[in-house]
């Protein structure tokens, strides 16, 4: 029930910015310039962590940025998703050339799952629709993509709001795995870890392991997947602006 009248509430409702409030706009042209009118860039947490695979951003996680995941995560406002997957999708092909699998593969999304508890509270798992909505963009752009949802969480997780980098590696370490059949679908493709945002990095570590666990690189492979996501923290980027 959650699920459609957030459907229904985002056709009829008057639409503000999600960005910066303006009315009459779900998006504003200066706010979606900000989430994904520039390049995407490689990024990394501070510190890093070791096995964090090759990550890419659409944009840092500053004021309209942030207010728009949050909206869309947190808000319901569903219609957030496509100009969210626009910018993903960005992120997804500079992270394709470090992908894992062999060269001219389709794009395979691997979103990194939300705990169940929270996909029931919020009524949708905003990670997928915002993975779905990219993949889309890839394949109107001429990119074949498609995503597959293999991972899941094998334990439960402890809310990581106040934990410290070292404590959310901890927290994750061995809490996914590929659901039965999962290597399988991926076989061929061009794997990618996509989420909405990355701050310390332990959960992409974690979605990273899980994946290479169950795969066996060819010589064509790389020793990891790559990730993409929407937004980092501004520090991730001040490493890499050369």
């Amino acid at each position: 029930m959650k699920a459609w009248w957030r459907e229904i509430s985002g056709l009829v409702l008057p639409a503000v910015c999600g960005g910066c409030g303006a009315p009459r706009t779900q998006l504003c042209a200066a706010c979606a310039h900000v989430l994904h009118g520039r390049t995407a860039r490689r990024a990394r947490p501070v510190p890093e962590p070791a096995g964090l695979p090759v990550v890419h951003a659409a944009a840092a996680y500053t004021d309209s940025v942030r207010a728009v995941i949050l909206a869309h995560k947190e808000r319901g406002a569903l219609g957030l998703a496509r100009p969210l997957g626009v910018a993903l999708a960005g992120a997804v092909r500079a992270a394709a050339a470090f992908s894992a699998g062999p060269p001219g593969g389709p794009l395979c999304l691997v979103p990194v799952p939300s705990a169940p508890s929270a996909v029931r509270a919020r009524g949708q798992d905003a990670t997928r629709r915002i993975a779905l909505a990219a993949a889309g963009e890839l394949r109107r752009t001429g990119t074949a993509a498609k995503v597959l949802p293999v991972l899941r969480q094998r334990r439960r997780m402890a809310d990581q709001a106040g934990l410290t980098a070292r404590q959310r590696l901890a927290n994750a370490a061995g809490a996914l795995e590929v659901r039965a059949g999962g290597a399988r679908l991926l076989a061929g493709g061009r794997t990618v870890l996509v989420d909405d945002l990355m701050t310390t990095g332990a959960t992409l570590v974690e979605a990273a392991r899980a994946l290479s666990a169950v795969t066996e690189p060819g010589p064509q492979w790389h020793e990891r997947p790559s990730a993409a996501v929407v937004a980092v923290p501004p520090l991730s980027f001040e490493l890499n602006r050369n």
